[in-house]
């Protein structure tokens, strides 16, 4: 087993987009095995490669039954329905609010072997994807909170024993949220 420690809140890398892998070689197979141990180990339903301070597009999720990785993931919305659920982060120890998001997406990317892979399941699988797919573009899950429970978040955070006191600006997400960015 190969832990590796988590980027805390507060960490450039966690707001810095990541790099699209081009070699599927030995050592994304050792980054996508650590994502794993350590995301098993934290007790996660994803980890991605920034939260470990690797600035590429790699993935790993655990959650209803539903197990694997995604190397330079996309994901498409199916339907339009949305769902609004607590939603924690490894790099947010301890913390959760209420997140709004896509009911169903279909998620496309490599194996580690460089073979592709589709990914459709649970509400909560898709969650983990579009969560996931946020930190490899530099995004947060804090990102997508109302303003309101976004400032309630903040002050839990810098209230928090881990937190530094770095506080780094909010971060438009890529991907679609009511037919706008964030």
């Amino acid at each position: 087993m190969t832990v590796q420690p988590i980027r805390l809140f507060g960490d450039p890398v966690l707001r810095t987009a990541a790099t699209e892998v081009t070699d599927f070689d030995k050592e994304l197979r050792t980054l996508v095995k650590d994502l794993w141990d350590t995301m098993q180990n934290a007790g996660g339903a994803g980890l991605a490669a920034p939260q470990l301070g690797v600035g590429l597009r790699v993935f790993t999720y655990h959650c209803d039954g539903f197990a694997g990785h995604l190397v330079n993931p996309t994901w498409d919305v199916v339907g339009s329905e949305m769902q609004d659920g607590s939603e924690g982060c490894l790099s947010i120890p301890g913390m959760a609010w209420d997140c709004k998001r896509h009911l169903h997406v279909v998620a496309k990317g490599w194996n580690m072997h460089g073979e592709p892979v589709e990914v459709e399941g649970t509400e909560t699988l898709a969650r983990c994807v579009q969560h996931e797919s946020d930190h490899l573009d530099g995004v947060m899950f804090l990102d997508r909170l109302d303003a309101e429970t976004r400032k309630l978040a903040m002050r839990e955070i810098r209230q928090a024993e881990w937190f530094d006191g770095t506080v780094p600006t909010l971060k438009q997400s890529p991907h679609p949220l009511f037919g706008r960015s964030s």
